[in-house]
């Protein structure tokens, strides 16, 4: 393997479905990193979601990508609209010619590796990032097992196979059976220095924040009855921030009415995470699948008080130091406890524990690291392929 990043410019082209949460952000961070290293950057992904903050992603990041942003109707499932979104995916690539196809996440890799799949000797590199996506999709099922035969297929086409975690490489050997037989490794997801400075809790109007996608994957109803139990069993009120959007909005407003907590809840539209965290003093991550989230990174790295799952490759943000502290998944009254213990911890103490996770993730998750050991994945796979 190389250690340096591709010398001459290359055109890269990023396949994804939706515009939200910590996937879009890793694109951003590529994307960026990427054009200011010199090179000619293009987005293909959804149209029907994202919302108002993806059009404004869109139009601070748009005038700065050479091959533009391409966006056209995908679904989340397997449906009829596949068909259409394949056909765009391949004229994209045909128009723009890129160096690189980097593919993120099921969909993504679907749209950016199917064409690949058919034309051996193309004259573009496949890379694959998989985010979860379909690795963390019900093990076990039906549909699970239908998914991991697309992926053993769909393996045959990759130059490159980039994980963004240690757990995620895990759970492709786990369900494929074995690691990718063409290159791969694993690039840690990073962030940028600036997010290392301490978030300023003195205007903080609620005790607990969640951040995050608002489905059942990400556990917030466990959360709302560790509330709920909390209020019953200790009579304890903390006020709650719920910051996201999902499928599953209007039933955890319903279930916060059934569970009499509505009056300690507020629920609002996703925004900027650091305003997020500066309005509540713990923030609480009630997830039962995660790959490496974003969201637990930027709130380690920005001294936020932290409550967490241990699931996905959380325990590889928290290190040996602090993956003690991780509580099982979708146990209500182990969360009850977890706050409880938590809001009797003195500011001070809980700041101290937040500061050594910071630097924690300081030393392991840089931004510029991960760019760059992309780029020299590229390298890599190109070399492979006689580029």
């Amino acid at each position: 393997m190389t250690d340096a990043a591709p010398a001459r410019r290359l055109r890269i082209l990023h396949v994804f479905r939706a515009p939200l949460g910590g996937l879009f952000r890793h694109v951003q961070d590529l994307a960026r990193g990427q054009v200011a290293r010199g090179h000619e950057v293009g987005i293909f992904c959804d149209s029907t979601t994202g919302g108002a903050r993806a059009d404004e992603v869109f139009a601070e990041l748009g005038p700065q990508l050479a091959l533009g942003v391409t966006r056209v109707p995908m679904s989340r499932y397997p449906s009829f609209t596949d068909a259409r979104a394949q056909a765009s995916a391949t004229s994209t690539r045909a128009r723009l010619a890129p160096d690189i196809v980097h593919a993120h996440g099921s969909k993504g890799g679907v749209y950016a590796r199917l064409p690949a799949l058919v034309t051996p000797k193309r004259a573009y590199v496949t890379a694959y990032t998989p985010h979860g996506g379909s690795f963390n999709y019900k093990p076990g099922s039906i549909e699970h097992k239908v998914y991991m035969a697309v992926e053993r297929l769909l393996e045959r086409a990759t130059d490159m196979f980039l994980f963004e975690s240690a757990f995620i490489a895990g759970r492709f050997e786990a369900h494929i059976g074995h690691m990718p037989a063409t290159d791969h490794r694993i690039v840690l997801n990073g962030i940028s220095e600036a997010e290392f400075e301490p978030i300023d809790h003195a205007q903080a109007g609620y005790d607990l924040v969640y951040l995050g996608e608002l489905r059942s994957a990400k556990g917030v109803d466990t959360l709302i009855e560790a509330l709920s139990l909390l209020r019953k069993r200790d009579g304890l009120t903390p006020r709650m921030l719920i910051v996201g959007s999902g499928p599953d909005e209007a039933e955890l407003r319903r279930m916060t009415v059934q569970q009499g907590v509505d009056g300690q809840c507020v629920f609002e539209p996703p925004g900027p995470i650091r305003k997020a965290l500066s309005q509540a003093r713990i923030m609480v991550i009630p997830s039962r699948a995660e790959s490496l989230p974003y969201v637990i990174l930027e709130a380690a790295a920005a001294a936020q008080p932290l409550i967490s799952t241990d699931v996905g490759g959380i325990k590889e943000i928290y290190g040996p130091a602090h993956r003690g502290r991780l509580i099982p998944p979708d146990d209500p009254v182990i969360l009850a406890d977890a706050i409880l213990s938590m809001l009797a911890t003195p500011q001070a103490q809980r700041l101290v524990q937040a500061a050594d996770l910071a630097e924690h993730v300081r030393q392991n998750f840089a931004l510029d690291a991960m760019i760059d050991g992309v780029l020299a994945a590229y390298a890599d796979a190109m070399a492979a392929r006689g580029r």
